[in-house]
């Protein structure tokens, strides 16, 4: 196409569109949104999954460890009176002295147990920490733990559906500790009276062996604290055998590798 004064002009031919502030800042939110969405999924699930399978392998360590090459046998049906369990001595900070193992949270449920509960070194990293100054495994007064609900390896994403008198146990180089769940209570996360010797209960003297599990309520939230209550019941030395309602972790765990 020819115009009156010579220029030609190609027929078809189009004009761009000038690029506009908005036009921009509409991609940017569009790419910003992608992000954050994957971010969320990886966060979300896949970093979830990978680190649920770390701190399953961490416990898995420390089992070997004390099992010293040894296979894991079974304590009897029929046994006697285990005595006093044995307390240990809480470590340095962030030092993984146990594991913890609830058949209800999963048939290979196992995750390291590690002094402190802060979040960098213990937390966000090895799955529960143990609330300095509270009692150890064992000991007469209340072992108390923290993990993370959700993110991180959702090591106590099911606290809300353990039922009365499932069976949570803690792993030691000395043996098996085994509590049976109570109740769950919910309170403020100001509600440190949980971790009272007697939980609570402010300066009452303590005479039963009790273990507290603590997590954020509700789900992806920290507004409040979830509580599981239980009461110690028996203990496995490890040179009598592991109890037989967790042969199969017991067992496989000195496999694994």
């Amino acid at each position: 196409m020819v115009l009156e004064d010579g220029r030609r002009v190609r027929r078809g031919a189009k004009q761009r569109r000038p690029v506009s502030v908005i036009g921009i800042l509409g991609e940017l939110f569009i790419t910003t949104g992608l992000i954050v969405l994957l971010f969320l999924v990886w966060q979300t699930w896949v970093n979830n999954i990978v680190m649920s399978n770390a701190q399953r392998d961490d416990a898995q360590e420390l089992s070997q460890e004390w099992n010293k090459g040894e296979a894991v046998k079974l304590a009897p049906d029929e046994r006697a009176d285990p005595g006093v369990p044995v307390v240990a001595t809480a470590p340095a900070q962030a030092v993984a002295f146990g594991t913890l193992i609830v058949p209800r949270f999963g048939a290979n449920y196992s995750r390291p147990i590690a002094e402190s509960v802060s979040l960098q070194r213990v937390l966000n990293t090895q799955g529960v920490g143990h609330y300095e100054g509270t009692q150890m495994p064992g000991e007469i007064g209340n072992f108390a733990v923290a993990a993370h609900r959700t993110g991180y390896g959702d090591p106590f994403f099911d606290i809300d559906k353990l039922q009365l008198s499932d069976s949570l146990y803690v792993e030691t180089e000395a043996g098996w500790y085994r509590y049976v769940f109570r109740s769950l209570e919910y309170v403020q996360a100001s509600g440190v009276g949980v971790l009272n010797p007697v939980p609570q209960f402010d300066g009452a003297v303590a005479s039963d062996r009790l273990m507290t599990l603590t997590s954020c309520n509700p789900i992806h939230t920290a507004d409040e604290r979830i509580i599981a209550y239980a009461v110690y019941d028996t203990w496995y030395p490890r040179s009598e055998g592991a109890p037989a309602e967790i042969a199969a972790i017991a067992q496989n765990l000195e496999g694994a590798g």
